[in-house]
C-alpha cells in the first residue's frame, strides 16, 4: 500500500519541484534510512558495552547476575533503536528500564540510550507524546528510587543523582527532538497540502473540460439539428415542386439558413479558440423565437407565434427562451411532418415567462432519445426554471417551460455557464 501511495504521489511530487536536502551528508541519510538506523543502533550498542559492564565504585561487586541482566537490557535497548521510527516508545521504555536497574549500582549506561530514545519519541511520535513519556519515565525513576531509599537498598544521594542525571539528559533529548520533530511535521504538512492542491487543480481541470465538452455538444446539437432540419425540409420541397421560381426560393432559403448556421458555429468555435480568459462562453446574440418560426414557415410548415405581454429578461433567460422554442419547433418539424399546426406561445408574466410549443399529428418514435430535450432541460434548470415535454393526449406533442423573470445565481454546474 505504501508503494502504491508513493507511485500515486510521484507525478504530484514532480510538479512540486521540491528542493533537495542541503548538504551531502544529509542527502545521504535521507536516501538511506535503513543504514542510518543501523549506525544509530551500533552506536547505542557500543555505548551499552562500555558503560553497562562492571563499575569501579569501590563498593562490592554486584555480581555476575546483575551484569548479565544489565547488559541484556542495554543491548536490547540499543537494538530497539532500529525500530524507533515505527515504535518510538519501545527503545525509550527499555532505556528507562535500564535506568531503573542501574539505580542499585549507579552507572552512566542508561544516559546515552535515554537521550537517543527520548529524541526518537519527539521526532517520530509527537510533542504531546514526548512530554507524557518524559513525565512517566522520570516519575517511575523517582518512585523506584524512593522505594529503594525507604527499604535501604539505595543510597539517598545516589538516587537523587541518578534521577537528576536522567531528568537532564532526557530533557535535552526531548527539547532537541521536539524542535526537529515539529519542523519535520510542519514540512510534511506543507508538502502534503501542496500535493492536495496539485491533485485538486487537476480535478478542477478535468471537471472544467467535461463541462466544456457537454456545453459544446449542447451548442452543436442546437445549431446543427435545427438548421439541418430546416435545410432538409427546404431541399425536399424544392425537389418536389415543378415551379422553378418556388424551387429557387426554397434553395435560397436553404442557403440562407446554412449561412446563418455557419456564422453561429464560427462565433461559438471562435470563442473556444480565443485566448482571452474573459471571453464569453456562449454566442453573443440570443436566438430569436421570431427567426425560428420564420425559418419553419419558409420550410413550408404551418408554424405560428403568439407573444403576450412583455418582460425584461436577462441575457441567460433570453438565450434559454430562444433555444427552447428552437428545440420545440425542430422536434415538431422532424417528428410531425404532416402536422397541420405548430403553435408557439410565449406569455410574459410578472414573475415568470411561460413558453408552450404544441403540434398535432406527432408520430411515435422508436429511436433512442437524443440530447436536445436534455440540453434545454439543463438550460432551464440552470436559470431556476422548469420544463416538461410529452404527448398532449390528443395525438399531438406539447413542450412547456417556465422561466423566472429574475433568475437566481447559478451554482454547481460548471458545464451550464454557457447561458450566462
Amino acid at each position: 500500500m505504501a508503494r502504491r501511495r508513493s507511485s500515486a504521489s510521484a507525478p504530484a511530487d514532480a510538479e512540486l519541484l521540491l528542493p533537495r536536502p542541503p548538504g551531502v551528508i544529509r542527502q545521504f541519510w535521507a536516501r538511506h534510512p535503513l543504514f542510518t538506523d543501523i549506525v544509530v543502533a551500533v552506536i547505542g550498542f557500543l555505548i551499552a558495552l562500555t558503560t553497562a559492564g562492571p563499575v569501579g565504585t569501590g563498593d562490592a561487586d554486584p555480581g555476575a547476575a546483575f551484569h548479565i541482566v544489565s547488559m541484556i537490557i542495554a543491548i536490547a535497548a540499543a537494538a530497539s533503536l532500529m525500530l524507533r521510527r515505527r515504535w518510538p516508545l519501545l527503545p525509550y521504555a527499555l532505556a528507562v528500564l535500564l535506568q531503573l536497574v542501574m539505580l542499585a549500582y549507579p552507572s552512566a549506561a542508561g544516559s546515552p540510550l535515554l537521550i537517543l530514545s527520548m529524541y526518537a519519541v519527539a521526532v517520530y511520535g509527537s510533542s504531546r507524546l514526548c512530554w507524557i513519556a518524559y513525565g512517566v519515565g522520570m516519575g517511575a525513576i523517582a518512585i523506584v528510587g524512593g522505594l529503594g531509599v525507604l527499604v535501604g537498598a539505595v543510597d539517598l544521594q545516589a538516587a537523587l543523582n541518578a534521577l537528576l542525571a536522567a531528568a537532564v539528559v532526557a530533557l535535552v533529548g526531548a527539547l532537541v527532538g521536539i524542535n526537529i520533530g515539529n519542523r519535520k511535521r510542519y514540512l510534511e504538512a506543507v508538502i502534503d497540502r501542496s500535493r492536495q492542491l496539485v491533485v485538486e487543480r487537476d480535478q478542477q481541470a478535468q471537471l472544467a473540460a467535461a463541462g466544456e465538452r457537454s456545453r459544446i455538444a449542447r451548442e452543436m446539437h442546437d445549431v446543427v439539428s435545427h438548421s439541418l432540419t430546416v435545410i432538409v425540409a427546404l431541399s425536399e420541397g424544392a425537389a418536389a415542386t415543378s415551379d422553378a421560381a418556388r424551387a429557387r426560393g426554397a434553395m435560397e432559403a436553404a442557403a440562407t439558413t446554412a449561412r446563418e448556421a455557419l456564422a453561429e458555429m464560427r462565433t461559438m468555435l471562435g470563442v473556444l479558440r480565443d485566448g482571452d480568459l474573459d471571453a464569453p462562453l456562449a454566442p453573443l446574440a440570443p436566438v430569436s423565437p421570431y427567426d425560428v418560426v420564420a425559418a419553419a414557415q419558409r420550410a413550408g410548415y404551418p408554424a405560428t407565434l403568439v407573444v403576450t405581454g412583455a418582460a425584461d429578461l436577462s441575457d441567460g433567460a433570453q438565450y434559454a427562451l430562444g433555444r427552447i422554442v428552437q428545440e420545440g419547433v425542430t422536434n415538431a418539424m422532424r417528428h410531425a411532418p404532416s402536422a397541420t399546426g405548430i403553435r408557439v406561445s410565449i406569455e410574459h408574466g410578472a414573475d415568470a415567462t411561460n413558453v408552450t410549443v404544441r403540434n398535432d399529428r406527432a408520430e411515435p418514435s422508436t429511436a433512442p432519445g437524443g440530447f436536445g430535450l436534455r440540453g434545454i432541460a439543463e438550460r432551464t434548470a440552470h436559470i431556476g426554471g422548469t420544463l416538461s415535454a410529452g404527448p398532449d393526449g390528443a395525438g399531438g406533442w406539447e413542450l412547456t417551460a417556465s422561466i423566472p423573470v429574475t433568475a437566481p445565481t447559478p451554482t454547481s454546474d460548471p458545464g451550464s455557464e454557457d447561458a450566462s
